[in-house]
This record gives C-alpha cells, structure tokens and sequence, in this order.
C-alpha cells in the first residue's frame, strides 16, 4: 500500500484526482499525519492539495519513466489500432470491401457498386444485369461498403427457397459475413418473440414472407438499414381491366420497400413483355413517380436513374476483351406423324370442349379447370410418355370421383364431390408458375388429376369415354416407338459436329425439360442410345439440395458424365458454365425462364461459345405460343434499351 511518505517530487501518483496520473512538484509535511502536496495534472496545470493518512488506500506511485513514455500491453494497442484503422479505412481505401473480401471484381461489378449504388442515398434500385453477371458479388460488395461506413446495423436477404443457403454459403465465403437463415424452429424458439430482432443479418425464403401475415408482422416492427431481394421479378402485378391484381408477393414487395431506408432489386428479367406491369414492378421503389396504369403514347418510363441492365455483349474484363463469349440459339423444327398429330388433334379438342364447358362454373373452379387443362396442353407438347402418363392418372382419379358420386347420388351430394379439387382464385394462379420446382409438380399433378367442368354423373361419364379413348391413343403412340422430337434430339447428339470436340469426344450438354415424366423417358432413352446409365444425371424438384448438389458437382466434374437432364429445379442458383452446350426439349411459357435457363451455362467462367438449340413442332398451338413469346422477347428488348 501507498504511503504519504512516498510522495516525493518527481513521483507519478493515480488516486488524488480520480484516475488521472498527476506529477509530484513539491511535499510539505504538517505533523505526522497530514501532507500538503503540490502537483502538476497531465494537461500541465499545476494544482495542490492536503492529504491525510486516510487517502493512503486510494494513492499509487506509478513506476518512474518518461512523462510520454508508453507502458501499457503492446498486443492490446496492436489491436485497438488496428480496429480503429478498420473503422477509418474507407476514408483512404475508397474501395475497402475489394481490398477485404475473397473475390476478383470486374469492372461492371465494381462500377455498379462505387458509380451507382453507394452514389444513391437512400437507395431504391434495380440491378438488371443479365443472369450469370455476378450480382450476388455486387450485392456482397456493397453491404460490406455499408457496414464499414458505419451505415448499416440490419441487412435483409430476401430470396426464393432454393437460393437461401447459396446466398448464406457465398457471403461467408467471399465477404466474411455471417448471415442467419429464418426457419420454422428459428421463428418458434426466439427468445424475444421476435426473432427478426435478434438476428440484424438475416435472410429468408420470399415464400416464407408472403405467405404468413404472422411472419410479416413480426418483419414490420424493425427498422431495416438494407433490403435485398433476389429474383425480384417474381413480386409481380398486373391489371385486370382497370383494376391492380396484386399478388401475395407484391404485396410483400410494398411492405419491404415501406421498412427500409435501402432497397435493392436484382433480376435478370425486370420486364415480362408488358409495359404496364413493368410500371407496376417498378411503383416498389417509387410508388408516386410510377402511379398509374402505362397507357402507350402516354406514359414514358425512363428507369435510367434507378435501374441499370447491361447485357452480356457489353461486359469487358479490364484487358478490354470481353467477358462472355457469343451465344448462339437456333430453333429445330419437325413435323409430327400421322399417330402423333392424331393424337394432338384429339387432345386438342378434348382440351377446347372442356374450356367451353369450363366457362359456366363458378370462379375458383373455373380456375382450376382451366389450369388443368393447359396443363395438358403443355403436356401433350412435352412427349408421348407425359400425354399418356398424365390422361391415365387423371382417367383413373375421374374414375374414383365417379363410383364416389354414384354412391353418394341418393343423398344429393354428387355436386360437392364433382367439386372437390383444389379450388384457385386469380391471386393462386398468378403465383403457381414461381413456385419451388417441387412444390409446382405436387400442385400441378394435383389440380391436373382431379380438376374436371362436370357438373352431373352423366357430363363425368361422357368425359371419362373420351379419356378412356385418349388415353387408348396415347397409349398406341407410346407402343409405336415413333416420335419426331426425340429422333430431333437424337439427331443432334449424334451429327451435329458442336456435340464433340477436335478428338471426337462428346462435350457436356445440358437438356431441359418441364415435366418430370418426359425427364424419366429421356434418362432411359439417352441412356440407351450412349450404351452408358451412368453418364446421364437429373435434377428435378424432387430431389433434395444435398442431392442436387452431388448431382450438380458429377456433371461437371466426372468425365464420364455428358448428360444433364433437368426440370426448372435447376433453372435458377446452380452454375454449370463446365458445359456450353443446351437444349429446350420444352419450350417455358414464360420469356423470363428462356434467360434463365440460358443463364446457367452462359455465365462468368464460360470460354466457349454456348449453343442453345429449341425443338418446335410445327403447326401446333406451341408454335404459336412460341411466335408471341418471340413478340413479348422484342418488346422488352425496347423497353429495356437492348
């Protein structure tokens, strides 16, 4: 312990004035007990005070040295300078998030995050930049830019299921940031009751969102700094007449863009070929300049200021050479059989007296019947095996609600059982087609299985007689062993000189289908004709995310592996830039799934020229469908600039 007698001048003291160290000028003693010190306070000031033996617990003479000399733990100042350095760092390094992270920028990623984004405060934005251009990259750059200008505390990602992990994976990875993923159990077991509040990185299936008002409610009480959403295409709306048809998931778009001060929108596909719902997507970032139906001539949408979209064709790595290489789409024509168009024809009609007959039901109903059978429309288009797998399950599904309906007949209830299917309101039907891959299949078959316009026993009896006819031909057509899209298939993936390189060995190709049933037939059919199960995989809605991603890893790296058959499962969040070789066995009704598709092999990496070859009979509704899709192509390209 200190003692008075230890407080000679030139002694460094802590306790006279608190916590300060002050230096001992002179010492005059009164009696035994009591010592009048005078001392100089660490900004120079000299002071003076009498102390008493009782002040002796609180007094400690500090080691001798150097006024300025520095004493304390070397490491701990390390640390702390090194933390304040970080703290200060943007202001010499303006690119720090760079500098910091595991990536290699290029140049469009580096002037979309320092020349637009961080220009923008707040920020409302679209970053449109074709698939395969990394905005997961940029969107990583810039929430990093954020935090380290202190500029954000609480950063959402809102993403479809089948990206959550990727994003969690990739922001760790490359950004070192730990991003939290909302589940089930996460949501039941928060502490606070809120588990939004306990998490400020967080990132969640838009599905998850749009679809519990509970979840939503919990999301609106925080204040966001930031919010990302991916695929943001999918919160779409669109007019019915006069009137805004909003979907569960614009509704969920307006509620993000009113809880954050930053709002960013990544797709690759803003615009879905019509200009008044473009308007409508983009009113989520500024609900008043965008208000309003678009009327053409007008209404002039310049989004140059809050949305950028570079093409591929236009991105250059910093040696000027470009990024992508060309990608060419060629479109392969055929002409069906006798049998085949026999039983397109039959399909057809069946088809257009069940729409008719469809027209007088009520609305929800209508819906699903109407959906039904477009569904066997794009089915009939697919192959022989998905016509005749999807009438035999609904013939036999039909036959059931029939022998029910009899048994009911006497107690008046074969209405509700002729009703009994899914029933889809318009909100139902705008959402069905984004839905994960898996959860799409399950309500398809679902809808298309039971969904019938008979109103009576005897209109479900007439129907079930044309189907057992149907199916009877579609089961001919699958027995005759002929069919012109597969011979167009097979054709390429023997003759065509882009299926193998200069040794003659088969370059990786990837086939994209719709409908599980004519993926099973195309694996059997491909395993075949290459002699080799093993060198065909899948991916479909089916199949887990650990599975897909071992399937997803052999393609690629397997040599053995040549062929991809795939479902949309694999249209969105999966790089397959190995292969550079695609086909459209179906053609999507939706423009934005063709850019996606593409996407997944036309992407950074890519060195070779990629070929995407699309099979179309002619003189179908396909065809048909496919010219407009052609028109919805070149109207975006207008409205978009390219």
């Amino acid at each position: 312990m200190t003692r008075l007698e230890d407080l000679k001048p030139g002694a460094l003291v802590r306790g006279i004035r608190h916590a300060e160290q002050v230096e001992v000028i002179d010492a005059k003693w009164h009696g035994q007990n009591a010592v009048e010190l005078t001392f100089r306070t660490q900004n120079g000031r000299p002071d003076s005070e009498l102390l008493f033996r009782d002040r002796e617990p609180a007094l400690e003479v500090l080691n001798a040295g150097r006024r300025w000399s520095y004493l304390a733990d070397g490491a701990l100042f390390r640390l702390v300078s090194e933390a304040r350095r970080i703290q200060m760092a943007h202001l010499f390094d303006p690119h720090l998030a760079v500098s910091t992270s595991q990536v290699t920028p290029l140049p469009h990623q580096i002037t979309a995050v320092y020349g637009e984004l961080l220009r923008r405060q707040p920020l409302r934005y679209v970053l449109a930049d074709d698939p395969g251009a990394g905005k997961t990259i940029m969107a990583g750059l810039f929430i990093k830019e954020l935090i380290a200008r202190g500029d954000l505390a609480r950063c959402l990602i809102v993403s479809p299921g089948v990206l959550v992990e990727q994003w969690q994976d990739e922001l760790d990875q490359k950004f070192g940031l730990s991003f939290d993923i909302l589940t089930n159990d996460a949501l039941e077991a928060a502490r606070t009751g809120n588990w939004f509040a306990e998490h400020p990185l967080a990132i969640a299936r838009l599905d998850k969102l749009s679809r519990n008002e509970d979840v939503q409610a919990k999301l609106a009480a925080i204040d966001w700094d930031l919010v990302v959403v991916d695929e943001a295409h999918k919160m779409s709306a669109s007019f019915f007449t006069s009137e805004v048809k909003e979907t569960k998931r614009y509704k969920l778009g307006k509620l993000l863009s009113r809880i954050t001060r930053h709002f960013l929108l990544m797709t690759a596909t803003p615009h879905n070929g019509k200009d008044a719902d473009f308007q409508l997507f983009m009113a989520l970032l500024d609900g008043d300049r965008f208000e309003g139906k678009f009327r053409d001539g007008h209404h002039t949408v310049d989004v140059s200021d809050v949305m950028r979209r570079m093409v591929k064709e236009d991105l250059y790595r910093f040696d000027g050479t470009k990024l992508f290489p060309e990608r060419i789409a060629t479109t392969i024509g055929y002409q069906l059989t006798d049998l085949e168009a026999r039983l397109y024809g039959d399909v057809t009609e069946y088809v257009k007296t069940e729409f008719n007959r469809a027209e007088a039901l009520e609305s929800g109903r209508k819906v699903s019947v109407g959906f039904a059978l477009t569904s066997l429309q794009r089915r009939l288009a697919s192959s022989p095996e998905a016509i005749y797998q999807s009438l035999r399950r609904r013939k036999e599904r039909l036959t059931a609600k029939l022998a029910e309906a009899r048994l009911l007949a006497r107690a008046e209830g074969v209405a509700a059982v002729l009703a009994k299917a899914p029933v889809l309101s318009a909100d139902d039907l705008e959402e069905l087609d984004d839905l994960p891959p898996d959860e799409l299949e399950q309500e398809e078959e679902e809808i298309l299985d039971q969904a019938t316009a008979a109103r009576t026993i005897h209109e479900l009896e007439a129907e079930l007689v044309t189907l057992s006819a149907l199916v009877e031909l579609a089961g001919e057509v699958r027995r005759s062993g002929t069919d012109r899209k597969w011979d167009q298939l097979s054709n390429l993936l023997q003759e065509k000189r882009e299926s193998f390189d200069v040794q003659g060995r088969r370059m990786k190709l990837v086939v994209f289908t719709e409908h599980k049933d004519t993926l099973s037939y195309l694996v059997e059919r491909i395993s075949g004709l290459l002699g080799r199960h093993d060198a065909v995989v899948t991916i479909h809605g089916g199949v887990g995310r650990e599975e897909r991603k071992k399937s997803e890893e052999r393609f690629k790296n397997d040599p053995g592996v040549e062929i991809l058959v795939a479902t949309d499962a694999a249209g969105e969040g999966i790089n397959l830039q190995r292969a550079h070789l695609m086909v459209n066995y179906d053609l999507p009704w939706n423009p934005n799934r063709l850019e996606q598709r593409f996407g997944r092999i036309h992407r950074i990496g890519q060195t070779e020229v990629c070929h995407l070859w699309n099979l179309l009979a002619h003189e179908t509704r396909e065809g048909e469908v496919f010219q407009r899709l052609f028109q919805k192509l070149e109207e975006e390209r207008e409205a978009l600039g390219g």
